[in-house]
């Protein structure tokens, strides 16, 4: 389908782009990778009046070490999360799950502020943020903030970020020598949005669990965090771990639609979730 008329500006900087959202009000929309936001477009499930381009704000782009984090642009493609040597040296995670986003395509033009301000469910990176326990950089007309990934996500396509409001940065914990990570996921196409998603990190104890952070990808309305599964694995071993992840999708609500029914999501992430942990605690 073709989406309803719109007017288009490029930004120059993040100052820029805040000034041109204040300015054009709530129908204005900030254009990233262009992925998530031009096929609900399409679909006229969204209908904004201005597109706001930020591929030329050059300084949302970028991987920097500081010290006990990585901090990452908001601007960063997919395919740069993917490579990034700091990223695979210190948070592995986030480099394996960046490397399972849609295909080569999607994954050289799609960013990670992108896929992590539109919200959805069904996306990968928003998962290991939540997994990864991450921080999230806010620029707007009144300064800077920084928010918690685990109070980022709101509702359905709904997050923390204000209409005039730009991302900045995503800002990863290093991951340390004693902690396990994976993520599975089901989708019926490389392409494809995942069906279920399991994202996983564990700090391995005296042979056992100590504690464990686990999100699930489209078992609601957002992502979100499994809590009943990490405190079942906390303290877990090898002989216990099928016990622990049968309450994976405790405290979920997910739905039913062409791609799977809310029963199968429900077992799918019990199964994705057991996997998952049994692979990290082998990494």
């Amino acid at each position: 389908m073709i989406p309803v008329a719109f007017e288009y500006e490029v930004a120059e900087s993040v100052d820029h782009a805040i000034d041109l959202l204040r300015q054009n009000g709530e129908d204005a929309k900030l254009l990233a990778g262009g992925h998530s936001l031009i096929p609900i477009m399409k679909l006229r499930l969204a209908a904004p009046s201005m597109l706001i381009d930020l591929g030329r704000v050059d300084e949302l782009r970028y991987v920097r070490d500081e010290g006990d984090h990585i901090a990452i642009g908001a601007m960063t493609r997919h395919c740069e999360v993917e490579r990034d040597p700091t990223i695979r040296e210190h948070c592995g995670l986030l480099s394996y799950t960046a490397s399972l986003v849609g295909d080569p395509q999607v994954r050289h033009r799609g960013t990670i502020g992108g896929s992590i301000s539109h919200g959805d469910a069904a996306s990968d990176l928003p998962s290991a943020l939540l997994a990864l326990d991450g921080e999230l950089k806010i620029k707007g007309p009144n300064g800077e903030r920084t928010v918690k990934a685990q109070d980022f996500f709101k509702d359905y396509l709904q997050t923390d970020l204000a209409p005039d409001e730009v991302l900045t940065e995503i800002r990863v914990p290093k991951l340390g020598s004693g902690t396990g990570w994976d993520y599975q996921k089901f989708n019926r196409r490389a392409q494809d949005w995942a069906v279920v998603g399991s994202c996983v990190v564990v700090e391995r104890s005296n042979g056992s669990i100590g504690s464990a952070r686990v999100a699930l990808t489209n078992m609601g309305a957002t992502p979100l965090r499994a809590r009943a599964v990490e405190e079942a694995l906390a303290g877990a071993d090898t002989r216990s771990l099928e016990e622990a992840c049968r309450v994976a999708d405790e405290g979920t609500t997910p739905s039913s639609d062409l791609a799977a029914s809310a029963e199968f999501r429900r077992h799918l992430a019990r199964v994705l979730t057991r996997r998952a942990v049994e692979q990290a605690l082998q990494r």
